[in-house]
């Protein structure tokens, strides 16, 4: 069972619809119970850094998170789900984090060229080590949607990067951690591939 958690903002029906269209049972629940009863757990978001960090810690999901990865419960972090997994944010103004990832959440700064949000189709370069990313090629196309990009304190958690006026991190991986900037539920066969490498993990 993959578990999506539903903390009021997130693109919960698309994760669902993306998980289901490949064949694995899911259910969305904001109940921690549920949560960590499950054998994976999904964190998307869409929206502001702010209101999703409220949301969690108002509905004591922070703590279920932690617990999640304490337990080494496989978790998948999507957009704004990979941003509220680091220490810090400095989207209109200065917001702690989940801290479990130490780095910062910081604006795109970029010349005139580069609009910004970033919305569309931009390729990733893989790292070869990576998990969730097993059998993508460096190069491939995801769809993205953001203002904002993380920036890891530790390089070894990088498990991809793109380019968009600066180098910058999509994909991180550490232990049964994973998370992608890029959406990969809206990201064709290559988005599925990489759900299904998250469903597959540990099976």
């Amino acid at each position: 069972m993959i578990a999506i958690i539903d903390y009021g903002m997130g693109n919960l029906a698309s994760v669902n619809n993306a998980f289901l269209k490949l064949g694995y049972e899911t259910i969305t629940t904001s109940a921690p119970e549920t949560i960590l009863a499950a054998d994976k757990v999904v964190l998307p978001g869409v929206g502001a850094f702010a209101d999703a960090i409220a949301n969690l810690r108002q509905a004591g999901l922070d703590q279920t998170i932690q617990s999640l990865v304490e337990r080494e419960i496989p978790l998948l972090g999507i957009c704004l789900g990979l941003q509220l997994l680091f220490s810090v944010s400095y989207e209109n103004g200065v917001h702690q984090g989940l801290g479990i990832i130490p780095g910062q959440v910081k604006k795109f700064e970029l010349p005139p060229q580069y609009k910004v949000p970033q919305m569309g189709w931009n390729s990733i370069t893989v790292n070869p080590r990576s998990q969730l990313l097993a059998g993508i090629p460096s190069g491939s196309y995801f769809y993205f949607v953001h203002s904002y990009y993380v920036v890891p304190e530790d390089e070894s958690v990088v498990a991809a990067r793109t380019e968009y006026g600066i180098d910058f991190v999509s994909a991180i991986e550490k232990g049964n951690l994973f998370a992608t900037q890029f959406h990969p539920e809206k990201s064709s066969e290559l988005g599925l591939r990489v759900l299904r490498n998250f469903a597959e993990l540990l099976s």
